[in-house]
C-alpha cells in the first residue's frame, strides 16, 4: 500500500511539474473518478490532453487549456475495443458509426472470415447484392486500397482488420467445394502475406458459413502459420458452436498450437437448447489449452440470440458453387426434398442449426435486401409460416429464394447462466459482432440484433449495477486493455501518459442500452463524452462531426511508397 501510495503521488507531482513547463493542454478533464482500464480500483485525477495523447494524469484544475471538461460524478475510463465489430462497409455508408460511439467503443476490430480485402472481380459479381444494398461501388482490390479510400473519407473511430481466409480461399478457389492443390496453396498464403504486410492484424475464419466449412484444418494451418511470420492473431468463428463445439474448439486449439500462433475465439456460446450447461465444459478446455502454453482468449456480446444469415440453416454441400447455386437447387423439387432431410436428420455431420433451435418461433427476421420483404423484419419464421400457409422449413426456402439468400435473422437459443460464466473468465474480451447501423438514414432502414446499439451499455446495465456479476473495474478492462493487449495495440486501452488518448466520460448510474429485439434502431444513452485520438466525436452527450479515427495496422505492416 505505501509503494501504491508513492507511486499515485509521484504521479500527481509529475503532473504538476509538467503543467509548468509545458504549453497548454487542448484537453483537460477535471474531477472524474478514473477507471485507467487495468482492473485495478479507481482513483481520484484529472486527465490532460495534448495532441491526441494523454500527457498528464493527477491535479490539473489550474492547468491552462484549450477545453476543459467537468466530469464530477462521473467515470472517466480508456475508450472501449470492439473485438468484432463487422463496419467494414457501413463505415462507407456513415463514417459517425453513431451506434459504435454512443456505446463508448472508439476502436474496432472486424473482418470475420470474409474481409474488405482482397477482391477480384469475380467476388465483386458474387457479393453485388451486398454492394448495391448499401449502395457502395467497391473500387479497391487491396487492402492497402481500402484502407487508402476510408482515410480520405474519415471516420468516427479506430478501424483494424483481419484478412479473412474465406476471402483469400475465393480469391484462388471461388466458392467451390473442392481442395487446393499445392499451388493454389501457395497462392493463398502469398495473399495472407501480402494482407499482413499491408496492415492486417491476423488471418480469420468464420467456419459455418460456406465456402468456408470446405476448408480443411491443414489449409487453415497454412494460412495461420504465414500469418504467424508477421505477429498476427488466428481469429475464429469456430466450425460449431453447438453440438459439435468441442471438436471445434479442439481444432482451433490444435491451429493456434501448429501455426505457433495465439487464437480468439469469437462469440463464445454454447448454442441450441441441448447444449445448455456445456459453457463449462468450453471453459475448462480453454484453461486446459492456457495452462499448457497455448494462447487462447474469446470475446462475448452477452445476449441470449445470435445473429447469422438465414441461409446459415441449409447444410454445405448445398451451397458448392454460391449462393446462384444455391437457389437453383432450393427450386429442384427433389434438391429440396434432399436439403430438408439434412436439416431434420439429428445426426448429421454439420453444424445443423436446425437442430438447435427450440422452433420457428425463436428465428426473428432482421435484415432483408428486398424491399418488398421488409415488412417481415421483426416477424418471427413462424409468424411468416403461417402467414404464407406453409411449414417453417417450406418458408424459410422460399423466404430465401424472394430474398435472393439475402436474409439474416437472429435465433433465440442460448441460456442466460451459459452467458453469465463466460462473461466471468479472465480472458474474455468483449464483441458487437454487428455492423456500426444508424437509426436514420439508409442504414435505419434495417432491423439488427440490439447488440448493435447495446452491448457495451448493456453489460454496466445489466451486468456491473444490476446484478454485480462484474465490478465496474472488471468490466471496463474487458473493454479496453484486455483486448488491447489481445491485439497488440501497445499505445492505447490504459489510461496512462503517452498513450493514445481514446477516452470515454459517462455515469456509471445512468448508462444504459435502449434497443431492444422489437424496437432496435436506439442509441445507447449516458455516454458523456467520447474523445478519439484525443478529438470528442460525442460532447454534452451529442453527436459532433469530427472523424477523427485511425487506421490501426498489425505488427507485419510494411509501409510502402503511397501507403
Amino acid at each position: 500500500m505505501r509503494a501504491a501510495a508513492l507511486g499515485l503521488l509521484l504521479v500527481v507531482i509529475t503532473a504538476v511539474s509538467h503543467t509548468q513547463t509545458s504549453p497548454p493542454f487542448d484537453v483537460v478533464i477535471v474531477n472524474g473518478r478514473v477507471v485507467d482500464g487495468t482492473g485495478s480500483p479507481w482513483y481520484a485525477a484529472d486527465v490532460g490532453i495534448r495532441s491526441g495523447r494523454i500527457a498528464a494524469i493527477g491535479r490539473l484544475a489550474d492547468a491552462p487549456a484549450t477545453r476543459r471538461i467537468d466530469a464530477h460524478g462521473l467515470v472517466v475510463a480508456p475508450g472501449f475495443i470492439d473485438m468484432l465489430g463487422q463496419s467494414e462497409l457501413t463505415a462507407l455508408v456513415n463514417p459517425h458509426l453513431p451506434s459504435k460511439i454512443f456505446q463508448g467503443i472508439t476502436t474496432e476490430v472486424t473482418g470475420e472470415g470474409g474481409s474488405a480485402a482482397p477482391l477480384n472481380e469475380a467476388i465483386v459479381k458474387a457479393d453485388h447484392l451486398a454492394y448495391e444494398h448499401l449502395k457502395i461501388t467497391p473500387d479497391w482490390r487491396t487492402l492497402a486500397q481500402y484502407f487508402a479510400r476510408v482515410e480520405r473519407q474519415g471516420i468516427a473511430i479506430n478501424l483494424a482488420t483481419y484478412v479473412g481466409a474465406t476471402q483469400v480461399r475465393r480469391m484462388v478457389l471461388g466458392d467451390d467445394d473442392r481442395q487446393p492443390s499445392a499451388a493454389e496453396l501457395d497462392r493463398m498464403k502469398g495473399l495472407v502475406r501480402e494482407a499482413m504486410e499491408q496492415g492486417a492484424v491476423g488471418v480469420s475464419t468464420s467456419l459455418q458459413y460456406a465456402p468456408a466449412p470446405y476448408a480443411t484444418t491443414e489449409e487453415l494451418i497454412a494460412l495461420a502459420s504465414e500469418a504467424a511470420k508477421h505477429g498476427g492473431i488466428y481469429a475464429t468463428h469456430m466450425r460449431s458452436e453447438g453440438d459439435g463445439v468441442l471438436a471445434a474448439l479442439d481444432e482451433a486449439i490444435r491451429i493456434g498450437r501448429e501455426a505457433h500462433i495465439p487464437v480468439e475465439i469469437w462469440h463464445i456460446k454454447a448454442a441450441g437448447k441441448n447444449n445448455w450447461g456445456r459453457m463449462k465444459d468450453i471453459v475448462a478446455k480453454v484453461q486446459q489449452a492456457r495452462d499448457a502454453g497455448v494462447e487462447v482468449g474469446a470475446n462475448t456480446y452477452a445476449y441470449p440470440a445470435w445473429f447469422n444469415a438465414f441461409s446459415a440453416f441449409i447444410p454445405p454441400w448445398a451451397h458448392d458453387g454460391g449462393d446462384e447455386k444455391l437457389l437453383e437447387r432450393l427450386k429442384d423439387k427433389p434438391t429440396r426434398e434432399r436439403i430438408r432431410k439434412d436439416m431434420e436428420n439429428t445426426a448429421g455431420n454439420w453444424d445443423n442449426e436446425w437442430q438447435e433451435i427450440p422452433g420457428p418461433q425463436a428465428v426473428l427476421i432482421s435484415v432483408v435486401q428486398n424491399a418488398e420483404l421488409r415488412p417481415l423484419q421483426g416477424k418471427t419464421l413462424a409468424d411468416v409460416a403461417t402467414s404464407w400457409n406453409e411449414d417453417p422449413i417450406d418458408a424459410l426456402f422460399d423466404l430465401l429464394i424472394k430474398d435472393h439468400a439475402f436474409t439474416e435473422v437472429a435465433v433465440f437459443a442460448m441460456s442466460e447462466p451459459d452467458i453469465e460464466l463466460a462473461l466471468g473468465q479472465p480472458w474474455v474480451s468483449i464483441d458487437n459482432d454487428s455492423q456500426g447501423t444508424s437509426p436514420d438514414g439508409l442504414l435505419g432502414l434495417e432491423h439488427p440484433h440490439p447488440r448493435a446499439y447495446g452491448t457495451f451499455p448493456r453489460i454496466l446495465r445489466k451486468y456491473v449495477r444490476e446484478q454485480h456479476t462484474l465490478t465496474l473495474e472488471d468490466a471496463i478492462r474487458k473493454f479496453s486493455a484486455l483486448p488491447a493487449s489481445r491485439m497488440r495495440f501497445t499505445d492505447r486501452g490504459v489510461l496512462k501518459p503517452g498513450l493514445r488518448a481514446d477516452v470515454v466520460v459517462f455515469d456509471p448510474e445512468q448508462i444504459k442500452d435502449l434497443a431492444t429485439f422489437e424496437n432496435p434502431n436506439q442509441l445507447s444513452s449516458g455516454m458523456e463524452y467520447v474523445l478519439v485520438n484525443g478529438v470528442p466525436v460525442i460532447a454534452g452527450g451529442k453527436m459532433t462531426d469530427a472523424l477523427p479515427g485511425q487506421i490501426l495496422r498489425g505488427p507485419g505492416y510494411r509501409r510502402t511508397r503511397g501507403h
